[in-house]
C-alpha cells in the first residue's frame, strides 16, 4: 500500500508540472487501518449479504487501494480530443487497467457530441453509500457517443465487447452488447427521464445466448426546498444482460433479475445525508429459487464547523427465498468524527474515525459460515481510521 501511494504522489507532481501542457490527472482512493476487529474470522469489513444494496459502507469497506486517471488533452483545428489512461490496484489484486480510451468532440456536423473508443467506464446513477450504480454501461472494450442533442433529450449509445485490456473472453466464446442511453427528459418541473436499454448477444456461454435489459430512472431536484434530490428507479433485465446495463456474468449463468429503488440526497445548512430503500429479485436462469433481496438506511453527515463533521449510518437488509430457506437478516450501525476540507456530504478528502457494529440472524450466519459468519458468530464489532479521496 505504501508503494502505491508514493506513485500516485509522484504521478501528482508530474501532472502539476504538466498541467500547462492540457495534462490532467484525477483520481480515487481509499484505505487505513482497522484497529479492532474479529481476530478469530479476519473480517475486517464487507459485512453484507451479498445484494446489490446491501454492503451500506461507511466503516465496512473491507478493502483500499487507489485508481488515477492520466488524462491527455490536444485540439486540432479547432477538434478536442483526449486520451485517458487509468491504472488501479486495489487489495488483493493485481494492478489493472480500468479505462483506456480516446474521446474526440466538437465535429462541425455534432458539435456537442463527444465520440469514443476503447475501455471506457460509463457510470451513471451512483448511490454511494452502499457503493453501487444503479445505470451503467460498464467498462470492457466498446465505442460509442454522448451527449448529442436531440432537442427533447440527449442521446448515448454504445456497442461493446466481453474483452477488456487486461483480459479477453475464452476461447469458443464471444459477447457483445448494445447501449441505447435517453437522457434529460424534460417531464415536469425540475423532473428528468433517464431510459437506458441494454442488448446481448453471447455465443459458447452457459445459461442462453442472449439478454436484454430496462432501466428507468426519474430524477427530481428541489424536491420540497432546495437542495433535495429524490430518484427513483424502475429496473428488469433477463439473461446476460445486468439489470443496470452492463454484461452479466459472463463467466456463468445468466439472470433474471427485476429492482425497485429509490435514493434522496439533501444538503441544508450544516446538514446532508443520503438514503436508499430498495427491493431486487434474483433468479438464476435454469434455476426455480428466487431471491427477495431488501434494503433501507442512510448515512447523515453534520458540520459542527468548517473541518470537523459528524457521520452517522444505519442499515438494516433481508434475504428471502422462494423455496423457504430461512430469512436471512443483517444490520448495521457506524459513528464517524470525521476531519474534512468543507462541511457539506460530499466534500473530500475525509478522515474518519469510525466505530461500526453490525448484527445478524443465525440463516446469514450460516450462509457465511467461512467468513463472518464463521463458529456461529452473529455479531462483529469494528474499529478503525479511513481517509477517502477524490479529486
Amino acid at each position: 500500500m505504501k508503494k502505491i501511494i508514493l506513485s500516485a504522489i509522484a504521478v501528482a507532481c508530474i501532472a502539476q508540472v504538466q498541467a500547462a501542457d492540457g495534462f490532467e490527472f484525477s483520481g480515487y482512493s481509499r484505505g487505513g487501518a482497522v484497529l479492532s476487529y474479529d481476530k478469530d474470522n479476519n473480517v475486517k469489513g464487507g459485512l453484507s449479504l451479498g445484494g446489490d444494496l446491501q454492503k451500506f459502507r461507511l466503516g465496512n469497506e473491507g478493502d483500499y487501494g487507489i485508481e488515477i486517471d492520466l488524462i491527455k488533452n490536444f485540439d486540432v483545428n479547432g477538434i478536442k480530443y483526449k486520451v485517458h489512461y487509468m491504472p488501479s490496484k486495489w487489495k488483493d489484486g493485481e494492478l489493472s487497467t480500468n479505462q483506456a480510451f480516446v474521446e474526440m468532440s466538437g465535429l462541425s456536423f455534432a458539435p456537442e457530441a463527444k465520440f469514443w473508443a476503447g475501455q471506457r467506464r460509463l457510470r451513471i446513477q451512483d448511490v454511494h453509500i452502499v457503493d453501487k450504480f444503479l445505470m451503467d454501461y460498464g467498462d470492457t472494450q466498446g465505442a460509442g457517443v454522448t451527449g448529442v442533442n436531440l432537442g427533447a433529450a440527449k442521446l448515448g449509445v454504445g456497442v461493446f465487447t466481453g474483452d477488456t485490456f487486461d483480459k479477453q473472453m475464452a476461447k469458443g466464446t464471444s459477447a457483445r452488447k448494445l447501449n441505447v442511453d435517453l437522457s434529460d427528459i424534460q417531464v415536469n418541473k425540475d423532473g428528468k427521464l433517464r431510459v437506458l436499454l441494454t442488448q446481448v448477444l453471447t455465443e459458447g456461454l452457459a445459461g442462453g445466448n442472449s439478454g436484454s435489459a430496462l432501466a428507468v430512472s426519474h430524477t427530481q431536484s428541489n424536491l420540497g426546498m432546495a437542495g433535495m434530490t429524490n430518484t427513483l428507479f424502475l429496473q428488469t433485465s433477463k439473461g446476460h444482460a445486468e439489470v443496470g446495463g452492463k454484461f452479466q456474468d459472463l463467466g456463468g449463468v445468466g439472470k433474471k433479475v427485476t429492482r425497485i429503488a429509490n435514493t434522496i440526497n439533501w444538503q441544508s445548512g450544516p446538514l446532508g445525508g443520503q438514503a436508499v430503500i430498495g427491493v431486487q429479485t434474483n433468479q438464476d436462469e435454469g434455476s426455480s429459487v428466487k431471491r427477495t433481496d431488501s434494503s433501507l438506511g442512510g448515512r447523515i453527515s453534520y458540520a459542527l464547523n468548517q473541518n470537523f463533521k459528524f457521520l452517522a449510518e444505519a442499515g438494516a437488509t433481508s434475504s428471502t427465498f422462494s423455496d423457504n430457506s430461512p430469512k436471512q437478516t443483517l444490520n448495521k450501525i457506524t459513528i464517524a468524527p470525521t476531519l474534512a476540507v468543507g462541511g457539506d456530504f460530499w466534500s473530500r478528502p475525509e478522515l474518519r474515525f469510525y466505530v461500526t457494529r453490525a448484527s445478524w440472524n443465525k440463516a446469514a450466519a450460516t450462509a457465511n459460515s467461512a467468513t463472518f459468519g464463521m463458529n456461529g458468530k452473529t455479531s462483529q464489532t469494528l474499529a478503525g481510521v479511513q481517509y477517502e479521496i477524490w479529486w
